[in-house]
């Protein structure tokens, strides 16, 4: 049960914080993590979160305080996909109908779909590193963490490709719904997953632009 709970500190350090203090990060993240009493709270109610009966296969999991309004797209397609080749993701299926993580990536329901002007929000599941699959949907983001500022994020859709370039990254809480909002003077796509990898304690967010093609 103790390691359990330590699972998300262990996993930060040996996973993320040494990925984040040698990449150039445009953004404030955090690159250690102290441990504080409200640090331990957190990690010990995200271990009891997990030990229970959460789905996060189910996107709207994710983040509890998260209220959305199904917007009208008048969408023709149900699906696009999704490439990231410096992570060796190709052709990923991402679904704008529902929220089943298991079976593919989820434009969350609620935000724009690209190449349209707004923020299409994507989810994609992860795990420890060493089970990463690309073919498999409950592994496809385990090594997220590893993207850099700069690198591209290629989108299909209705036969045309699209090409989005990294320009942030971040981590926020699950309470801290400001990913989702929406800003309509450009196409962005931002790329969530949980992390450290292998826990659902914190989230990692990948914002990409749209490049004039």
């Amino acid at each position: 049960m103790l390691l359990y709970v330590m699972l998300p500190l262990i996993s930060w350090q040996v996973y993320f914080a040494p990925v984040f203090a040698s990449q150039n990060i445009e953004v404030p993240i955090p690159k250690t993590t102290v441990i504080t009493p409200s640090n331990i709270t957190s990690l010990i109610s995200t271990s009891i979160n997990s030990l229970g009966r959460t789905d996060y296969t189910n996107a709207q999991n994710w983040f509890p305080n998260l209220n959305l309004e199904k917007q009208d797209k008048n969408q023709n397609a149900l699906s696009y996909m999704l490439s990231i080749p410096s992570l060796g993701v190709y052709d990923a299926t991402v679904s704008t109908v529902d929220y089943d993580l298991a079976k593919h990536l989820v434009n969350y329901p609620g935000t724009q779909i690209p190449p349209r002007n707004g923020n299409s929000v994507v989810f994609g599941h992860s795990t420890l590193p060493q089970l990463f699959n690309p073919k498999d949907y409950k592994t496809i983001f385990a090594t997220l963490y590893k993207i850099k500022v700069g690198n591209e994020i290629f989108v299909k859709s209705s036969g045309v490709l699209y090409k989005y370039r990294v320009y942030s990254i971040i981590v926020v809480d699950p309470q801290d719904t400001s990913i989702f909002s929406q800003s309509y003077d450009d196409s962005y796509l931002t790329l969530v997953t949980c992390t450290p990898p292998g826990t659902t304690w914190k989230r990692l967010i990948v914002k990409s632009r749209l490049e004039k093609i």
